[in-house]
């Protein structure tokens, strides 16, 4: 039965890769551009300052009258040509390669398509055997010659040195390194943390933290010589307090804090390096799987002690765990993700934070970032009721 499960499984996942499409993913609601909002705030700002500036000095020689509203529509108006042509200026996509890990995943997936059709020579990572992964094999029917699959699991030395090998004897005709690595590989772990095994802990660190470290430091040289960029995919509610998923926090928040020191060493080089901070269902079913999270928790449910179980009970354990899953039946919404992410390659100057969430987890992080731990649990209090 449990072949049969599996099989039925890799198909369904068969049936929906050869169904997407780029323009085919589902969405919820129209996207929000957080980062050009971002990106034109602080010019904002200026401008209003010099326009007060500006107005006065005008008014105190006597050279003109003009409103201070008028001298800053004036600056806005300049402010945001400019900083709309310098946000949208792309690099060219012929020559440049793009290793990108996790890709047995729909978003990596979609993502190495959608790349390898703007022109990029594209490095696939997959978790496990090329040969063994079926969405590998569509990966490569419905891609260019240009695009390379690779056996790459994250928290193997000897899959990583291999990949660096294979990546720099097959770079672009002309390149002199790596354009851009992409961390994609993710691995959840969910629960309270009395429940989760050690040994779940440790894959988690390994896979999420320090898989993504040592595959940075083997690749850097190659991304340093051909300035190119490093670009992490975590979790923009990492700075929310959720129960349940507080290990999966406490590794996406320790990706971000590695990743911005890594921005501040690298300045100097000419790498860029950018986050992109994906809200709760840009997951969706990329990550998580309904019959595989059921079988999570009823292997830490066997696991725990009579004690534990008898402390927190049945019920509320298979609330606690079943909380989550109705993102692994929502259908992915990953179109706002996805477009950043393929910003964060192809533009000149990429950003170094992307938050492609939506509205409603914008202002939660906003508040649970900003207001007094006590007032915040006042707010969302009522969600410790596995109601997320």
């Amino acid at each position: 039965m449990q072949v049969f499960d599996n099989n039925m499984r890799r198909a369904s996942r068969r049936a929906s890769l050869r169904r997407g499409s780029i323009s085919a993913l589902p969405q919820k609601s129209a996207e929000i551009p957080w980062d050009i909002f971002e990106r034109l705030s602080m010019p904002f700002l200026f401008c209003q300052a010099a326009a007060i500036v500006s107005s006065h000095l005008l008014h105190a020689l006597n050279i003109s009258s003009i409103s201070t509203f008028a001298v800053f529509v004036w600056f806005a108006l300049a402010t945001v040509g400019a900083v709309l042509f310098y946000h949208f200026v792309k690099v060219s996509a012929s020559g440049k390669g793009v290793l990108i890990t996790g890709c047995e995943a729909p978003l990596a997936w979609y993502l190495a398509k959608k790349l390898d059709d703007l022109g990029f020579t594209i490095y696939a990572g997959f978790n496990i055997p090329i040969e063994e992964s079926d969405e590998a094999g569509i990966l490569k029917e419905e891609t260019s010659g240009r695009m390379k699959l690779l056996h790459l699991d994250v928290t193997s030395e000897k899959t990583l040195l291999e990949a660096a090998h294979f990546v720099s004897q097959h770079l672009p005709h002309g390149a002199q390194g790596l354009w851009a690595v992409v961390h994609c590989a993710h691995w959840i772990a969910l629960g309270e943390l009395e429940w989760i095994p050690f040994a779940v802990l440790r894959k988690s660190l390994d896979l999420n933290l320090l898989g993504a470290a040592r595959l940075t430091q083997i690749f850097l040289p190659l991304v340093r010589r051909a300035h190119g960029r490093v670009v992490f995919l975590t979790s923009g509610l990492n700075r929310v307090p959720s129960p349940v998923r507080g290990i999966q926090c406490a590794t996406q928040a320790a990706v971000d804090c590695f990743a911005a020191c890594l921005r501040q060493e690298m300045r100097t080089r000419g790498v860029d390096v950018s986050v992109v901070a994906a809200g709760e269902f840009s997951p969706g079913n990329g990550w998580l799987n309904e019959t595989e999270l059921r079988d999570q928790a009823k292997q830490m449910w066997n696991q725990l002690s009579s004690e534990q179980k008898k402390t927190y009970g049945e019920d509320y354990y298979e609330a606690a765990m079943t909380s989550v899953e109705k993102y692994s039946r929502e259908a992915a919404d990953i179109q706002p993700t996805l477009r950043v992410l393929i910003d964060a390659v192809t533009r000149t100057f990429p950003m170094a934070r992307y938050t492609p969430v939506t509205a409603k987890e914008k202002l939660q992080i906003f508040l649970a970032e900003h207001l007094a731990p006590s007032l915040y649990e006042s707010v969302y209090g009522e969600q410790k009721k596995f109601v997320y």
